[in-house]
């Protein structure tokens, strides 16, 4: 069984883009470290499964109108993304993603995950990422256990297991 490793402030790239929409300039940088605001990613083989929580109050209102979101403080969005290859050259990779929150209580949410693809393949970057996202609603403040699983071809490619806390803004 692989184990995910927890990231600090690193978002993953399509997570990076919703924060930068929600005015900031500078995506941080990837650092590796334990934090309970961690992204969490697993490797297997050549791939990465990252899996990114967010209180959607954070989202620039334009973003949240394209995904049909809710910005508040007690929906979380959940961001999974399937990568292949080095860090610097990733390419998205399609897959079934099943993700639950489960909270202190014990009360298990399964998360309805949905496709969504951004880019141009006409752009200069010419590729379309492929991420996947799902929301939660939670009372706050809560500290939340994602399961997620995510299925290529058929085959598992990878399970991540992690807690995240979120509090009142």
């Amino acid at each position: 069984m692989t184990h995910p490793r927890i990231f600090g402030s690193a978002f993953p790239i399509a997570l990076a883009l919703l924060a930068a929409a929600c005015g900031g300039t500078n995506a941080p940088a990837p650092t590796e470290a334990t934090s309970a605001q961690g992204n969490a990613l697993v490797r297997v083989g050549d791939i990465s499964v990252r899996a990114s929580p967010i209180q959607t109050s954070l989202l620039n209102p334009a973003v949240a109108q394209q995904y049909g979101i809710a910005r508040t403080d007690n929906t979380i969005l959940l961001l999974v993304a399937v990568r292949q290859g080095p860090e610097a050259s990733e390419t998205s990779l399609p897959a079934q993603i099943t993700a639950s929150a489960t909270d202190l209580r014990g009360q298990k949410q399964a998360i309805a995950m949905r496709e969504v693809r951004t880019g141009d393949p006409a752009s200069g970057a010419g590729q379309v990422l492929i991420d996947y996202i799902g929301t939660v609603e939670t009372a706050l403040p809560e500290t939340l256990r994602f399961d997620v699983k995510a299925v290529r071809d058929g085959r598992p490619v990878a399970t991540l297991q992690f807690n995240r806390e979120f509090y009142p803004r």
